[in-house]
């Protein structure tokens, strides 16, 4: 038996209908504590931790959106009856009790958390594939399947303020704002990668063929120096948006975590952690700092649709076309002997580099080398420093 897989719950009475609310399901064997939460009727697309990480937040294909008390596992509110067709994303607005959800019935909407109802709705121009709320709450983006096409409304009011007509060649997967609210960031089954500036309007970064299938979804990290992007060709990239390596040495590449189409990615707040969920049932943990995989998590008996992580790290959220969703404990995972094992065979992701100058072999972090392009060793740089300084940022 795997040690780390878990297996379904049992249900009452061999009814076939799960039983309401969550519960903590840990086999004899297992030694990551989860808890199962269950609400939904159909497939959860979206999850996502908020107000402190004390509060859950997810959407599904039955037309419904869920905020859950971390805690309890228990629902604290239902939002149902705004959307005719599965919910494909749900955000919550940054200080404040609002939430946005998009719909294949082409709408936006946002919802009170306080009383449930919907504060507006604006019906797009196609079946909507993702949203975002951007980090100073300002504006909400959504995806859309015609025309290859992104929306920007005003969160406060939803009134449209740019429509990116044919922004993409193909239908545009998932859409994310940066937590400074300079760009928004879009990913498409025409495996390309674009970013809009907020100030400029302009579209000021393109990456085409980056994967060799569709990519399904994309984050950054908290201080947007990178953007990871999730794909059907089994593998994860990081991209360096600030220095702009990736101009020469292309992404970096994290494979080998997944034996499926990986579906959705997240990042820690701190950025050491990265996770991802794919369509082979499983969750993977990446260490950042060594660019390696530390940790898969097995349970869900269908496609891993949507993960998230709390902001201290002790919690990983997943949601699923099993209909559930899975609250990981993976607060003592580095003590797992699997880890363990896994960081001693795979090292500490460093790799060897000959210096341009000199020839001699020197070891470098292979996170920093992508992201600084480091090419000579220590001693050849101090002859030089003023020459291999890196260029000062604009202003």
């Amino acid at each position: 038996m795997d040690p780390l897989a878990l297996d379904e719950a049992k249900t009452s009475e061999d009814s076939g209908e799960p039983e309401p609310g969550s519960q903590w399901e840990h086999e004899p064997l297992s030694q990551i504590p989860v808890k199962v939460l269950r609400g939904h009727a159909d497939s959860v697309s979206s999850c996502q931790f908020c107000f402190s990480d004390t509060r859950l937040l997810t959407g599904s294909r039955d037309q419904t959106a869920i905020f859950w008390d971390v805690e309890t596992g228990t629902p604290l509110m239902v939002l149902k009856g705004g959307h005719s067709a599965a919910i494909t994303r749900c955000c919550l607005v940054p200080k404040t009790n609002r939430v946005i959800t998009s719909s294949w019935d082409k709408k936006v909407n946002a919802w009170d958390l306080e009383t449930g109802k919907i504060l507006w709705t604006k019906t797009q121009g196609g079946i909507l594939m993702s949203c975002s709320v951007s980090g100073d709450g300002k504006y909400v983006a959504s995806a859309s399947d015609m025309e290859s096409a992104l929306y920007l409304n005003c969160a406060d009011t939803g009134q449209r303020l740019h429509y990116l007509k044919g922004h993409h060649k193909s239908t545009i997967t998932s859409c994310q704002f940066d937590a400074q609210s300079q760009h928004l960031a879009s990913v498409s089954a025409d495996r390309s990668i674009k970013l809009w500036d907020l100030c400029s309007h302009k579209t000021t970064l393109s990456i085409n063929s980056a994967h060799t299938n569709v990519i399904s979804s994309c984050c950054f990290t908290s201080n947007g120096q990178y953007l990871c992007t999730a794909s059907w060709d089994r593998t994860l990239q990081l991209w360096d948006i600030r220095a702009g390596s990736f101009r020469t040495k292309g992404g970096v590449q994290l494979k080998k975590g997944h034996d499926g189409c990986v579906s959705s990615c997240a990042f820690s707040s701190d950025a050491s952690v990265l996770v991802s969920g794919a369509y082979d049932r499983t969750v993977t943990l990446w260490d950042m700092r060594g660019l390696r995989k530390t940790l898969i998590l097995k349970g869900h008996s269908d496609w891993v649709t949507d993960v998230n992580i709390s902001t201290d790290k002790n919690w990983v959220i997943s949601s699923s076309k099993d209909c559930t969703v899975r609250l990981w404990n993976i607060e003592q995972y580095e003590n797992i002997p699997a880890v363990i094992e896994t960081r001693r065979t795979q090292g500490m992701g460093f790799q060897i580099v000959k210096c341009e100058e000199c020839g001699r072999c020197f070891s470098v972090s292979r996170l920093e080398n992508s992201s600084s392009m480091i090419s000579k060793c220590v001693f050849c740089r101090l002859k030089s420093p003023l020459r291999d300084l890196p260029a000062p940022p604009p202003l």
